[in-house]
């Protein structure tokens, strides 16, 4: 059984991580069987390491890690291959992928230009 974990860094807002989490209810939409879960680095829960060990209790034996990430910072680079590395070592049996960040997807960059091109603007809520 596969898995995949979209993972944030964390904010004390709780409004920070509906994004994430709607990117989540959206591949269930698209695939009502699919197994996705939303894990975080800091501060808002679930954890990396709790979020995986929910998902090999459920006999999950393959997950991708997508870093939602748009820069592709020193957690990007550094504590999540490390925190990956880890979890290898805990479930040895449980292959894990990790995916480079959605910043660095060019059909998020080509979206993104797009949103932000003067004709996106006519649609862009004016703020007073």
């Amino acid at each position: 059984m596969q898995a995949t974990i979209l993972f944030g860094h964390g904010s004390r807002d709780p409004l920070w991580r509906v994004p994430i989490d709607t990117v989540a209810q959206r591949m269930l939409a698209l695939d009502p069987q699919y197994c996705v879960r939303c894990a975080f680095l800091e501060i808002t829960e679930p954890d990396l390491a709790s979020t995986t060990a929910e998902l090999v209790a459920l006999g999950v034996n393959g997950i991708t890690i997508v870093p939602m990430f748009l820069g592709v910072g020193r957690h990007a680079r550094e504590d999540l291959p490390e925190l990956v590395q880890a979890l290898q070592v805990d479930y040895p049996k449980v292959r894990f992928y990790l995916q480079p960040s959605v910043g660095e997807d060019a059909r998020v960059v080509e979206l993104l230009a797009q949103i932000a091109m003067p004709a996106a603007a006519s649609q862009a809520v004016t703020v007073a």
